[in-house]
């Protein structure tokens, strides 16, 4: 039952989002920087929608599967995660956060945490683009050093007040880090480090194919990019609660 469990939540964690000193710095210009990184204001706001493939291993649990992304701006997102032999979904349609129960088989509306973890998450490039729609602000804090390298450091507030770091390259200015505070196996609150690497560019834009997830300093989840897909025209009835 705790592995099924486990399971249920993994959406959460699969998500699951740089050269001269902070100092010389503000939050807008290295948020503007970062955006170029990733392929540039123009190019990131003609994406409409996006689907991500690719196959994860639970380090912690013992197991193994793949899962497919789907996300259509501004605030849609959904889930398909396939593991020991069962199909599990999870969702938010712009308004419900829901997802299939694994040990049951019926769709259900998610508890209110996992729901506003999963809504936060759902957030596309717009979000990026244009955060003060979204009540977003960045901060700009002291540089941190990673491996013999100091990092840019951003803090973003979410309309709710939930607060994410971001450690930006200061060579590339692609997001390498990310440090938040998610739900663990357990449904309990625990701190994620969440690292960006092996970036490739696909159609003009920086994504970073290999992403591996620590909760409490262990190593959680490692996640491999299969494919991406840009503006397949996806359906707002992909996202809605199933009956």
């Amino acid at each position: 039952m705790k592995k099924l469990f486990s399971v249920s939540i993994l959406g959460l964690f699969i998500v699951s989002v740089f050269a001269a000193p902070a100092f010389c710095q503000t939050a807008d210009e290295i948020v503007s920087k970062m955006i170029e990184a990733q392929g540039g204001r123009d190019k990131l706001a003609t994406i409409n929608d996006t689907t991500v493939t690719g196959t994860m291993e639970l380090t912690s649990m013992g197991l193994s599967g793949t899962f497919t992304r789907y996300m259509k701006e501004p605030n849609k997102l959904r889930m398909d995660i396939e593991v020991m032999g069962m199909v599990i979904t999870q969702a938010f349609d712009g308004e419900t956060a829901w997802a299939t129960n694994p040990q049951t088989g019926s769709t259900e509306e998610m508890p209110e945490q996992a729901a506003a973890y999963f809504k936060r998450d759902s957030l596309g490039n717009d979000s990026l683009l244009n955060p003060d729609k979204y009540g977003i602000t960045f901060a700009s804090k002291e540089t941190e050093k990673i491996d013999d390298k100091d990092y840019l450091v951003l803090e973003q507030t979410f309309s709710d007040g939930y607060k994410s770091t971001i450690y930006v390259d200061p060579e590339t200015y692609l997001p390498y880090k990310t440090k938040a505070m998610t739900l663990n196996q357990m449904g309990m609150e625990v701190e994620a480090e969440t690292l960006l690497t092996d970036y490739r560019e696909f159609e003009g834009v920086k994504i970073s194919y290999s992403i591996t997830v620590f909760q409490d300093g262990e190593e959680f989840i490692t996640i491999a990019l299969d494919e991406v897909t840009f503006n397949k025209g996806l359906e707002d009835s992909l996202f809605a609660m199933e009956e």
